[in-house]
C-alpha cells in the first residue's frame, strides 16, 4: 500500500537539513514510533539521547548498530496537538538542542526543530506500515483504500433472508443481524454498541427507550423482563439479536425507529469492556467470554480513556478511538411498524 504525505510547508529550522531518511515514522493506531538518526543533520555529529526530546519526551531507547534514537508516545502524548479537518492530525515537536562538546562549552551545530505529524481520515481507518516520509515535516497518513461497510437488518425467522415486511405485532420477536463487511481485509468482528429506539429519527427525542448501551449490554431483559438476547455468534463478522416487539405507552404512532452505533475490531482481538455483546438472564456473552460483561450492572468505562467516541465510516461521532487496528463505527437503523393485533392489517 503506498502512502503519500500530504503536502505541508517546510517546517525544519536548523543549520543543516535533515535528509529523507534520518527520520523514519510508523503512525499507529493508537501511538507513533518515531526513529533519528543520530547523525541526522549530516554533519558527523553524533546526536546524545540527552540532546534531543518528542514533546519534552526523551528517547525510549538506542540502537547502536543502526546509530538510531527511538521515541514511542500515545497520540495524546508528549506534548502533541490535534488539529481537526477533513482528517485528525497529531502534530508532535522533535526538538534537537546539542550540548556542549565534551567538557567544553562548545558546540558545532546548531538546533533543529522538525515537526512530525501522524494524519487520520475522520471517515475510515485503516492500518499502513512503517512511513518513511519523502521530506520534512514527517507526515504520514492512515490509507483509507479499503472501506469498511456496516449493515443492520431485519431477517426472517430463520436469518437467512432480509425480512420483506418491517411490521410486526406485540409478541413478535424481531431478528436483528449487525454485520461487517470489507474486502481485500483481515476478518473483522462486529460489535452493537448502542442502540435507541425512538418515535422520531432524531435519536434524542422523546420518549426514547435506550435498549442497548454501556458498550454492548442488551438491558431489555433485565428490565422488562423479555427474551431479547444476542444469540451465540456463528460468523466473526456478523453478530444477531433478538428483540421483543414493543410500543411506547400512551402513544398511538406505531412506527418505531431504532438507531444502532456498530463497531469493529480485529477478529484476532479479544472482547473486552468495551467490545462485547452481553445479554441478560445472568449476564452472557456471545462470544463465550462471559467474564467481560461483569461491568453491564454498573459501568464499563476506562478511567482517563475515551472510548466513547470512535472514527466512524458515516461520522456518527466525532474525535478518535485508538484501541485497536482497523477500526470503525457506523449509524444504523431503520423503523418498524408495532401493531397491537393482526386485525389491523386491514385498516
Amino acid at each position: 500500500m503506498q502512502l503519500v504525505p500530504e503536502k505541508v510547508p517546510l517546517s525544519v529550522k536548523s543549520q543543516f537539513l535533515a535528509q529523507p531518511s534520518a527520520v523514519k515514522v510508523e503512525c499507529r493506531e493508537d501511538s507513533v514510533l518515531v526513529e533519528v538518526q543520530q547523525d541526522m543533520l549530516s554533519n558527523g555529529q553524533m546526536i546524545q539521547p540527552s540532546e534531543i526530546t518528542l514533546g519534552g519526551c526523551v528517547p525510549i531507547g538506542q540502537d547502536p548498530s543502526r546509530g538510531v534514537l527511538l521515541f514511542v508516545s500515545e497520540l495524546h502524548g508528549c506534548g502533541s496537538t490535534l488539529t481537526v479537518t477533513d482528517s485528525l492530525i497529531y502534530t508532535f515537536t522533535l526538538v534537537y538542542v546539542p550540548e556542549g562538546l565534551g567538557s567544553t562549552p562548545i558546540v558545532r551545530s546548531h538546533g533543529a526543530v522538525i515537526n512530525v505529524e501522524c494524519h487520520y481520515l475522520r471517515r475510515l481507518n485503516v492500518s499502513s506500515n512503517a512511513v518513511m516520509p519523502t521530506w520534512v515535516p514527517y507526515s504520514a497518513a492512515m490509507s483509507a483504500e479499503e472501506r469498511l461497510m456496516f449493515s443492520l437488518q431485519l431477517m426472517t425467522d430463520n436469518w437467512e433472508l432480509e425480512r420483506a415486511s418491517n411490521i410486526y405485532f406485540l409478541g413478535d420477536v424481531l431478528n436483528i443481524e449487525a454485520s461487517v463487511v470489507v474486502a481485500n481485509h483481515q476478518p473483522l468482528r462486529v460489535f452493537v454498541d448502542s442502540c435507541v429506539a425512538t418515535l422520531e429519527p432524531d435519536v434524542t427525542s422523546v420518549p426514547r427507550y435506550a435498549f442497548v448501551g454501556n458498550y454492548g449490554c442488551l438491558t431489555d431483559a433485565k428490565v422488562t423482563g423479555s427474551r431479547s438476547q444476542f444469540l451465540p455468534r456463528k460468523q466473526i463478522n456478523k453478530l444477531q439479536m433478538q428483540l421483543d416487539a414493543f410500543r411506547f405507552s400512551q402513544e398511538t404512532r406505531s412506527s418505531i425507529y431504532i438507531t444502532c452505533v456498530l463497531k469493529a475490531t480485529m477478529a484476532s482481538k479479544r472482547a473486552d469492556p468495551q467490545h462485547k455483546a452481553c445479554s441478560y438472564s445472568v449476564w452472557g456473552s456471545a462470544d463465550g467470554d462471559d467474564q467481560v460483561c461483569g461491568c453491564c450492572d454498573s459501568s464499563c468505562n476506562v478511567k482517563g480513556r475515551n472510548v466513547a467516541a470512535p472514527i466512524g465510516e458515516q461520522g456518527v461521532q466525532g474525535g478518535a478511538e485508538h484501541t485497536f487496528l482497523w477500526r470503525a463505527s457506523a449509524e444504523g437503523g431503520g423503523y418498524v411498524a408495532v401493531r397491537k393485533s393482526k386485525s389491523q392489517l386491514n385498516r
